[in-house]
């Protein structure tokens, strides 16, 4: 029967009917039809019972099953291949990325914080790092896949149901309620390339009384580090793929601070040197600045493109059924982490910059690269990050005396701590390498040095001595008081009206305490961090009511207010939503909503003090682009260049209106499709650019283009406020003339950003006979348009075009299970469409993976899995226009190619 039908028969149980209509591998993917008798269920985009699986809003469903058979490891590696999440994240890979050990999703692009993570329909803490150094997010990362019973994304707005923070969409993970015995679950894996070799054991189990059930959980995860070096295609600039003699990383060398050209070594000055880096360290020429010390492995030596990782998660929940109409409940989650990763080797570069050489004469700039022979491997340069995270919920729900009124009420709290702790050098190590200072001269520090020094390595207990370790402490923490009622209220020609009420009561707060070493002096290059944090209070009310006005004609709205209070100061705001459901017959359902949001600042926004500290590896674009260079070979890369960050306590909140229409169609019992519109425009945008976001608008300011060749006028609002951001010495200063000395950040509300698209979904069913069952499911994203305006009297970018932006214009993914006697297989495969050229001269073309599972059922009980992942062993489409190492676009894509697990999976009744 069509899943949109009315049902014949409703029970008042607010249950799940999803994993009734879910793909599982190992229980007959393909089976017929679903059954005739629907509950009444609850689902995410509303609080009220529903009775059909489609409502007003498009909702995704991705069961645990689907999350195993497609070859996803998490909750997270299945919300990141949604076609919706079209957005790039800071990932593992990204580099010197703040939170590598975190995983959020993009959906539509507006940026991860502004997707609001529920788990059983609650909120969670914030992750304690800010992504990007800037925002608040939910990690995905530490939810244990053995316990998720499906997950529910709502896109668009969502905030007059779920609160203020849901301008593009809600993920909600639904963990198991109940389970009858005990399950054990291994896997392991590998790459096939290298690396990343990873196990993991989870536990469910749980029992059933006469007046209470229990489940609880565990799972313990191993997974090793894969590094750049690991792959042959990112191992050596040599593997350029437009085939040029690349430009040596630098290892050591001197410059002429006065003419930025480097002073030659000599023939045999980088002999000392040569050991380094696998024995791939020689003396290197750059034809425009003369020769150094250099290495082409030198680059992907120490880069983690995925993490190192160790976690332990938990959970256990139990209902108590007082009687027939009441009961309590209260669960609780704790999980541990140890994640490692490195972003570059540690490096070294004289004091200030530049020094004088009472030796030579001249002013000059030193710099040194360590390798892991001097260091005593790469795990020696790990950052470190040391995490445990914990969340409870009680609370009793049930029905109102003897009426059909359904209450819940429930307090949850929720803390998540780090300890990130990342390997410096101490301060002595401009000493070691320069010898002692002997004064100023012009308020320049003078040095004698011998250059033998500068090349000569270091040995593991020297460096030793020469470092140190420098540790954070960070903690994020909410807790919340709810209150909901559901109920029918009247008769209208189409049925009872519905109605659902919430009151919400609560805080959340973070702190950040930077390690007091850095005040003192003892690590180089270093300055004083400020501890920062804050809390605020929430509260929020809302109603939403469903209203059946004709048979086949179905209203629903909803309100609700929402108020911070933080410092004595106020803020808050009402939104509201509708939403129409049209069934003209019985297999098609034609809906449409419209709702507005508001969402308050990020809370580092607010709170996080003035920050000063450095960029290293930055680009100026200006000089590079007025000397005719690019990115990857320019002079003035590799950077280390200063910030000064501070909060903004006068933000103001974003407001924002989406839309969306579609329609859901179900010629048969075994065949859906839907089609859905999307538009959100979000107001007074709180956006915080980063320094190289910064420096590139500076460059396309006063150049009066983009790389792309889009026009910007330096007159305008956006180009006069990226120009008074970066702060450079002097035209004609005697040193570094036009240098960037520092740039200045700080989250500002923004004019205006819209995003307008479609999604396509399809879903099929058949019984082939003794040729078994088959499944299919194909869904497409395709990003219409995605504009963005800094100013209000500012032209407006267009982003989805834009040849600067690496956000996806379109997404499919594809799947198709045959199941057959104790056999399922799924071939699973995932298009992402073009990015640009790093020149600005084209797009690169579209990349397919391809993922495979096998699962066979041994006995009742028992089965095992074989999953291979990126089953073509594809790598990552490289950018042959100048992109650089790692020659793929980084974020967007992951290079760890073909991963094989085997699975087994035990139950004991």
């Amino acid at each position: 029967m069509s899943l949109l039908r009315r049902p014949l028969r409703l029970r008042p149980l607010v249950v799940s009917l999803l994993p009734l209509l879910a793909t599982s591998p190992l229980a007959h993917a393909a089976d017929g039809p679903a059954p005739t008798e629907l509950e009444a269920v609850r689902i995410t985009g509303s609080r009220i019972p529903r009775a059909s699986v489609e409502g007003p809003s498009p909702v995704t469903v991705i069961t645990q099953q689907q999350i195993e058979a497609q070859g996803y490891r998490s909750a997270f590696e299945a919300l990141s291949a949604l076609t919706e999440n079209t957005g790039r994240v800071q990932g593992e890979d990204f580099g010197n990325t703040f939170t590598p050990a975190a995983n959020t999703i993009n959906l539509r692009g507006l940026g991860p914080n502004r997707t609001l993570v529920l788990v059983n329909g609650r909120r969670q803490s914030d992750y304690p790092l800010a992504y990007e150094g800037s925002v608040n997010v939910v990690n995905l990362a530490n939810i244990p896949s053995a316990l998720i019973d499906r997950i529910e994304v709502l896109t668009g707005g969502a905030s007059a149901v779920y609160g203020s923070d849901a301008i593009a969409g809600v993920v909600n993970i639904i963990l198991k309620k109940s389970y009858e015995g005990v399950g054990i679950n291994v896997k392991a894996g590998t790459t096939e390339q290298g690396g990343g070799d990873n196990q993991r054991l989870q536990v469910v189990g749980g029992s059933t009384g006469d007046q209470w059930e229990a489940i609880f959980g565990l799972e313990i995860a191993n997974r090793k580090a894969i590094y750049g070096s690991q792959r042959d295609f990112m191992d050596s600039l040599t593997d350029d793929p437009r085939g040029v003699t690349p430009l040596a990383t630098g290892v050591a060398y001197r410059r002429n601070a006065s003419t930025n050209s480097y002073i030659d070594p000599g023939a045999d000055g980088c002999d000392a040197s040569s050991g380094l880096y696998g024995g791939s360290v020689f003396r290197a020429q750059n034809p425009r600045q003369g020769w150094y010390c250099g290495s082409n492995e030198a680059a992907a030596t120490f880069w983690t493109v995925q993490t190192e990782k160790r976690n332990i998660d938990a959970y256990s929940a139990l209902t108590w059924h007082l009687n027939d109409r009441q009961e309590l409940f209260a669960d609780v989650a704790i999980g541990t982490a140890r994640i490692y990763n490195n972003t570059r080797a540690p490096s070294w570069t004289s004091s200030r910059n530049y020094f004088y050489n009472q030796n030579s004469g001249q002013l000059e700039s030193w710099y040194r690269r360590f390798a892991p022979e001097e260091i005593g491997g790469v795990q020696r340069n790990a950052n470190r990050f040391l995490e445990s995270s914990w969340s409870f919920n009680v609370g009793a729900r049930g029905s109102l005396g003897s009426s059909d009124w359904d209450y819940e009420a429930a307090y949850s709290r929720s803390r998540y701590e780090n300890r990130t702790r990342r390997p410096v050098l101490l301060a002595g190590i401009n000493d070691y390498l320069l010898g002692p200072r002997l004064g100023t001269r012009n308020g320049v520090d003078v040095y004698a040095p011998d250059p033998a020094r500068l090349y000569q390595p270091l040995t593991p207990n020297e460096y030793e001595n020469l470092s140190a370790t420098q540790e954070s402490r960070n903690a994020a923490w909410l807790q919340a008081a709810t209150f909901s009622v559901n109920g029918q209220l009247f008769d209208l020609p189409g049925g009872r009206a519905a109605l659902a009420a919430v009151l919400e009561a609560g805080s959340q707060g973070y702190r950040s305490r930077p390690d007091p070493a850095l005040a003192t002096g003892e690590f180089w290059n270093t300055s004083a961090g400020i501890p920062s944090g804050g809390e605020r209070d929430r509260y929020a009310a809302g109603v939403e009511l469903q209203l059946p006005l004709l048979e086949r004609l179905t209203a629903t709205v909803a309100g609700r207010y929402d108020q911070y209070r933080a410092a004595g100061d106020h803020l808050g705001k009402a939104t509201w939503s509708t939403g129409l459901e049209f069934r003209p017959f019985d297999s098609l359902l034609l809906r449409a909503s419209a709702a507005t949001s508001f969402r308050a600042p990020d809370m580092n926004y607010v709170f996080a003090s003035e920050t000063r500290g450095y960029n290293p590896g930055m680009t100026d674009y200006w000089r590079c682009r007025t000397a005719g260079q690019a990115y990857d070979d320019c002079d003035y890369s590799g950077l280390s260049i200063d910030y000064t960050s501070g909060a903004n306590p006068q933000l103001q909140p974003e407001t924002a209106k989406s839309y969306g229409v579609g329609l859901v169609w179900s010629p048969t019992a075994n065949l859906d499709f839907t089609a859905d519109y999307y538009d959100i425009r979000i107001d007074e945008e709180v956006t915080n650019l980063d320094s190289s976001r910064i420096l590139r608008d500076e460059a396309d300011c006063r150049l009066g283009q983009t790389v792309g060749g889009d026009a910007r006028d330096i007159n305008s609002a956006q180009c006069q406020d990226a120009l008074a951001r970066v702060i450079r010495n002097p035209a004609d200063a005697a040193v570094q003339p036009n240098q960037v000395t520092r740039v200045l950040i700080n989250p500002i509300n923004a004019a205006s950003e819209s995003v307008r698209g479609i999604d396509l979904k399809a879903t099929a069913r058949w019984d082939a006979g003794r040729y078994g069952r088959f499944s299919t499911r194909l869904a497409y994203s395709l990003v219409i348009d995605h504009e963005y305006r800094q100013f209000a009297e500012d032209d407006v970018v267009d982003q989805r075009n834009s040849l600067d932006s690496y956000q996806w214009r379109s997404k499919v993914n594809g799947s198709v299970t045959w199941a057959i006697n104790d056999w399922t297989a799924t071939l699973y495969g995932m298009r992402y469409g073009s990015l640009p050229k790093t020149d600005g001269s084209g797009r690169i073309a579209p990349y397919i993976t391809y993922n495979a599972s096998l699962y066979r059922t041994l006995t009742e009980n028992a089965s095992v899995g074989l999953i291979v992942n990126n089953l073509r062993d594809s790598r990552p489409p490289a950018d042959k226009n100048g992109g650089g190492w790692p020659f793929y676009p980084v974020g967007n894509y992951d290079p760890y190619g073909r991963q094989l697990w085997l699975e087994f999976d035990y139950r004991f009744l």
